[in-house]
């Protein structure tokens, strides 16, 4: 099994979404198709996935990841990042981190932060093997912009 990082595309939308709603990232709220324009308009360079390149049987490479990174110039954000169940513990996770990670240092990022929801404790684990450092913080938000 061959798969590689790239830059999302526009074409990778369907894929992208129908991803994100199998590894249980959507919410009611939050409309992907607009997280997806948005990002678009904002270092698009940092919105990543993973291709499966397929084997000669598959005529197209098949969405296994995403990640979407951002940088406002005080600290690096991880977003969105999923993989697929049927590529999940092949580092395709750990890869799309690191080229975010990679992508974010050479903006001169000093640190990287996320936002776990309470109780996932697979993706504290999974960050907690990445070196990642858990906080205790209380997160506030305001919408400003009403999705649904």
């Amino acid at each position: 099994m061959t798969w590689s990082v790239r830059a999302f595309r526009l074409e990778d939308t369907e894929s992208v979404i129908a991803l994100w709603e199998e590894a249980g990232l959507t919410r009611p709220w939050n409309d992907p198709r607009l997280d997806i324009q948005r990002k678009l308009s904002v270092q698009p360079e940092l919105f990543l996935v993973a291709v499966d390149d397929g084997s000669a049987d598959s005529a197209e490479p098949a969405l296994v990841g995403t990640v979407m990174a951002g940088y406002d110039g005080h600290r690096g954000w991880l977003y969105y990042l999923a993989s697929a169940t049927s590529h999940r513990r092949r580092g395709v996770g750990r890869a799309l981190v690191a080229e975010a990670e990679r992508l974010l240092l050479g903006m001169g990022c000093p640190k990287i932060q996320l936002m776990v929801r309470e109780g996932n404790e697979q993706a504290l684990g999974f960050y907690d093997e990445l070196g990642y450092e858990r906080f205790s913080v209380s997160n506030t938000g305001k919408r400003l912009i009403v999705d649904a």
